[in-house]
């Protein structure tokens, strides 16, 4: 394993050193900085480990792959290498947005080393077919990638409040909108397709592991559907609906989801 891998991913570990370990997983067009609220009221029983995949945050650009973040297995071999760098086992991969299912890949892939996922706002599948709603026609995807790619700092401006939810907050719409903004737009336009084409609801079939889904009270990237859809499809999973808006409730709500976690915590360890 290289030494590179603190670097490359910009990780950052604080909490108790004793502490049961939290892996933090952003979402995409974001960065660690996303998991900075709930910091605090998890810092004093966790050690937290939080890090940005290549082509996001402060994570070294030179690393950048576009075949490697072409798939999700990309992105949980980043998570991977950050564990087996830090030599991290019996970790709760906490995944925010598309990282809930790259936490499922990594489990899979590492059981040794995952043994639980809290899963915040999860979508297995952005499209909707017959028998699923995931909240977006391909027609719908297909014209979000397209705009996408053709103006990507227009598209973070216009879109980024819709995801964030909480108009009577610009605030946050405003900083989700500088965290798109920061991010290379040919490196987000690779992980913009990688998370609206995946479909990883087989992979949910995989998961053995102790699981929280926390979902938002009402949310247009992953509607309530999803979260009945990922809760039922592992057994033994917990359902939790925050009384939070939009699609990014560890800044909405980070009190909520940081005791949520905390509890599920205390029911598994």
């Amino acid at each position: 394993m290289s030494t590179d891998v603190r670097r490359r991913n910009n990780v950052t570990v604080s909490g108790r050193a004793d502490g049961a370990v939290l892996l933090l997983a952003h979402g995409f067009g974001c960065d660690q900085n996303m998991w900075r609220l709930l910091a605090p009221a998890l810092e004093k029983d966790f050690r937290l480990v939080a890090f940005d995949y290549v082509g996001s945050g402060q994570a070294d650009p030179s690393a950048w792959d576009e075949q490697r973040y072409s798939s999700l297995e990309g992105y949980a071999l980043d998570a991977l290498e950050v564990c087996e760098q830090l030599d991290l086992r019996d970790v709760t991969f906490v995944g925010h947005s598309v990282s809930a299912m790259v936490g499922v890949i990594a489990a899979a892939k590492a059981p040794e080393r995952i043994s639980r996922l809290v899963m915040v706002a999860p979508s297995p599948c952005y499209i909707d077919d017959e028998e699923y709603r995931g909240g977006f026609s391909a027609e719908d995807i297909d014209e979000l990638l397209e705009s996408l790619e053709s103006n990507y700092l227009g598209w973070s401006a216009a879109m980024a409040p819709v995801i964030m939810g909480n108009a009577d907050r610009p605030e946050l719409g405003e900083e989700l909108t500088t965290s798109f903004c920061a991010t290379d737009p040919d490196m987000a336009r690779v992980f913009a397709r990688t998370t609206f084409l995946s479909d990883s609801r087989k992979d949910l079939t995989t998961v053995t592991v102790p699981t929280l889904v926390l979902e938002c009270r009402q949310d247009v990237i992953a509607p309530r559907e999803v979260g009945a859809y990922v809760h039922d499809a592992i057994p033994g999973s917990r359902l939790v609906t925050l009384e939070a808006t939009g699609h990014c409730p560890q800044l909405s709500a980070p009190q909520a989801t940081a005791e949520s976690i905390i509890d599920f915590m205390g029911a598994v360890r």
